[in-house]
């Protein structure tokens, strides 16, 4: 060791007997870790992977030339401190937590962590405490639980006093019971994400603070009560997903000043009130997805909105709506629709199969289950495209133009077509095996070939088409 690193060493170590503080473990980049900071670390994992993981053994320099999976570090004032820490087998070779695991004093002891992940550590029922939280308040940023099915009881109301907090995932656990109050501290947030736990009643009416919000996931829970009035508030809102719950009552008409909206996702709650006009002001929707909201009850229709006005939609839902009316034309002026669900509704009136056809990105439409008529008049290049992403059945009042095999795809019946000839023949066709759809208006004068006379019978002579003829006798 050179001159200059033992004075380097020597006044470290009388600042810190100066400080009466423990003397740091030097990093092989010369850079010293506290050894209260390291012992920290060393038994905040040992709480989670087991008593017989030995820390200082297997990595007796984490922030250094042994790093631990997972675990990040920062310095401050030419010390290493832990930054991040991801506990739970994320990867390969990360640290997996054991089944019997408990929350250590420890690991709220490392006061610059800035991120603080729990990924599928928990699986016997456990409950998080209220204590030691406050600890982290001042450099926390980023707190997930993930897929943690033995995380039960409430959200610890302490969560609420990381005001510094950028990030909050709360996905896939077992956390139930109503949303602490103390969320609506948490004006910081980028990103909210509580879904697929199990809470309940209503969510606080406070997001009136929360400017900075891009994401809030509420979905796959069981919250229920109206839609708080506050969300329109959020004016950075970029995605918004409360499916899967039990909210009720109108929607509010606020949520047409999330101007910056690329998802809007509403699906399976008892939403009603019909459709709002507002919605087409969030011209910058890609993904509206409205389905299993009865929504059509109170009489509206689809007409009421300029569909026009939503050039960028790339998914559309609204089936299971009770909807009524027809097929409004300004679905047919979407470009970019690549999904549009109709199914399952009251729509009549006839299929702009022509204008539909020719949205250049639709890989997918569900018009089942209504009550549409007429003929349906997709080409075989349509169906072909489609294949099972197509459905139009159960529309007792609406037919199947005949195009190849495509009768598979759609399970329609087919158009009937007839036509009497001076009272003598009738000819009626289902127009099985047509080549070209677009044929079909002057096939009739080219499929007759050749009459024959015989005792008062005209016998008709057919190429390639089959048709059921009825012969009368003069």
């Amino acid at each position: 060791m050179s001159w200059i690193h033992s004075v380097f060493f020597l006044c470290l170590t009388f600042r810190w007997c100066f400080a009466g503080e423990s003397s740091p473990e030097v990093t092989d980049d010369g850079a010293p870790m506290v050894k209260t900071e390291q012992e920290a670390l060393y038994s905040a994992i040992q709480g989670f992977v087991g008593d017989s993981w030995n820390g200082s053994d297997l990595y007796p320099d984490p922030c250094g030339w042994t790093p631990i999976q997972g675990v990040s570090c920062d310095l401050y004032d030419d010390l290493w401190y832990v930054t991040e820490l991801t506990l739970g087998l994320v990867h390969e070779n990360s640290l997996s937590c054991a089944t019997s695991l408990k929350i250590k004093p420890q690991l709220f002891k490392l006061k610059h962590l800035k991120s603080l992940t729990f990924f599928n550590c928990f699986t016997l029922p456990i409950t998080i405490s209220n204590e030691d939280w406050i600890n982290l308040v001042s450099n926390l940023e980023a707190l997930e639980f993930r897929s943690n099915p033995g995380l039960i009881g409430e959200l610890p109301e302490a969560i609420g006093s990381l005001t510094k907090l950028k990030s909050l995932v709360v996905l896939e656990n077992g956390f139930n019971g109503k949303l602490p109050t103390s969320l609506c501290n948490l004006s910081s947030l980028k990103r909210l994400v509580l879904a697929g736990n199990f809470f309940t009643g209503t969510v606080p009416d406070c997001f009136n603070g929360f400017k900075d919000l891009l994401i809030l996931d509420l979905s796959r829970n069981s919250f229920s009560g109206t839609f708080p009035l506050s969300i329109g508030d959020m004016v950075s809102l970029l995605k918004l997903d409360v499916s899967n719950n039990q909210f009720e009552g109108k929607l509010p008409q606020e949520i047409g000043f999330l101007k910056n909206l690329t998802l809007l996702d509403l699906r399976n709650n008892r939403i009603s009130g019909g459709l709002f006009e507002n919605v087409e002001k969030i011209q910058s929707l890609t993904d509206l997805v409205l389905s299993g909201n009865p929504m059509g009850n109170s009489g509206d229709d689809m007409m009421g909105i300029k569909w026009e006005n939503m050039g960028n939609l790339v998914v559309l839902d609204l089936s299971k709506m009770g909807l009524r009316g027809e097929i409004p034309f300004g679905l047919t002026k979407l470009k970019r629709l690549r999904f549009l669900g109709l199914n399952d509704n009251n729509l009549t009136g006839a299929v702009p199969s022509k204008k539909l056809e020719t949205l250049p990105c639709l890989g997918a439409l569900y018009i089942h289950g209504n009550n549409l008529s007429g003929e349906l008049r997709f080409s075989r290049r349509f169906y072909e495209k489609m294949g099972t992403r197509f459905k139009a059945s159960r529309n007792p009042n609406l037919c199947q133009y005949i195009v190849s095999d495509s009768q598979k795809y759609v399970g329609l019946k087919p158009c009937v077509v007839e036509k009497k000839k001076k009272g003598t023949l009738v000819i009626q066709q289902t127009w099985n095996n047509l080549k070209k759809e677009e044929e079909s208006s002057s096939s009739m004068g080219v499929m007759v070939t050749r009459h024959v006379s015989s005792k008062g019978f005209v016998w008709v002579l057919l190429l390639e088409f089959s048709l059921i003829v009825v012969l009368y006798y003069y």
